[in-house]
């Protein structure tokens, strides 16, 4: 049992050794990185590595640093060698450093406070959070059994910030404040016309003053545009993303397509939030970055005769921030050239 057991550590030193191995630096990768206040974990990898979503398999964590995941303006990046496979540590203020002539110092202990708004997020959260205050995807049924606008004050049909309105159906028990939401375009897997989900935007919220049997008087808090009868209400959802989560390669497989652009457009472009038909129950999760392949064209082969697909091409990258069960929301981070509705994501 020992020997397979030291056989396999020594598969898996191996396999680590490997992967440590493949990891391309960038031709003019410096020594030492500061990290600045705007910076992302996406725009710090892009100034070591070739490959962003690689970052996991050379980071290595300072032990004497509480929680390492977490990155903060002023920290500095440093590359280092192990038998000579690269590494990137955390430095921090207060925390041992290497001085100049090979000597370990230690910096004068300093008190430092970083409240966790402060951390280095994945991603421009200020673009994805923007879309999720608007994005909302429900199941199929979530919409029609919830409670429905039937009236705004003295019969409008056109309700405002400020406003009261009545709305009928059953109140969530408990909750004085609800999301106000309309049904948008479903999200539909153009290979097996599967509904991978619905899409709920958001009109804006509303407080519940009073409860008649099923009519409810609410009240208007918050409104991004006018509300309509039909409209519906929904328990506010808790859509808070972690900062701290590392680019990194998909642990599976992955093949799927892109299905939608945000703003209804065909085309795609950098910092595009796109959704593709791929979730949870393929195994992607925040953090995993994916390809974008722009099929290959159909030319003629005119010594064969015959008709030739040629091989798809990367054009850019995405990095998923949200998944669901059947489908993900993904952030384009680079584009090589135009991308489109249908393009083809995979394992980078």
């Amino acid at each position: 049992m020992k020997r397979i057991l030291l056989a396999l550590l020594a598969v898996w030193l191996q396999v680590a050794a490997a992967m440590a191995g493949s990891v391309e630096l960038k031709d003019d990768v410096p020594a030492r990185y500061t990290v600045k206040a705007g910076d992302t974990l996406w725009e710090i990898s892009t100034v070591f590595l070739k490959k962003p979503w690689q970052w996991p398999e050379i980071w290595q964590a300072n032990p004497q640093i509480a929680n390492p995941q977490l990155i903060y303006p002023g920290d500095v990046i440093a590359l280092t060698y192990v038998d000579g496979q690269p590494h990137l540590t955390l430095e921090r203020s207060g925390q041992p450093a290497e001085h100049a002539d090979g000597r370990t110092v230690v910096l004068r202990p300093q008190v430092r406070v970083s409240p966790h708004e402060n951390v280095i997020p994945a991603l421009p959260l200020g673009v994805v959070n923007s879309f999720l205050s608007r994005t909302r995807i429900v199941e199929a049924g979530d919409l029609e059994n919830a409670p429905y606008v039937l009236a705004g004050h003295e019969k409008r049909l056109i309700s405002g910030m400020g406003d009261d309105f009545f709305a009928r159906g059953v109140m969530p028990e408990g909750e004085d404040f609800l999301g106000i939401y309309r049904k948008g375009d479903p999200y539909i897997d153009p290979d097996t016309q599967e509904l991978l989900g619905l899409r709920a935007e958001d009109i804006g919220s509303a407080q519940v003053k009073r409860v008649s049997g099923e009519v409810a008087t609410l009240k208007t808090t918050r409104s991004v545009r006018e509300i309509r009868v039909g409209d519906r209400l929904l328990s506010h959802e808790e859509r808070r993303l972690k900062p701290a989560f590392y680019p990194q390669a998909p642990d599976v497989d992955i093949k799927g397509k892109i299905v939608s652009v945000e703003g209804g457009v065909s085309q795609v472009g950098h910092l595009d939030v796109v959704a593709i038909n791929r979730g949870e129950r393929d195994g992607l999760q925040s953090g995993d970055v994916l390809g974008i392949f722009k099929q290959g064209e159909t030319v003629h082969d005119r010594l064969a005769g015959e008709q030739i697909v040629l091989p798809s091409e990367r054009a850019g990258l995405l990095m998923v921030f949200r998944s669901f069960e059947k489908m993900s929301f993904g952030l384009v981070m680079h584009a090589d050239r135009p991308l489109a509705v249908g393009d083809e994501i995979a394992n980078p």
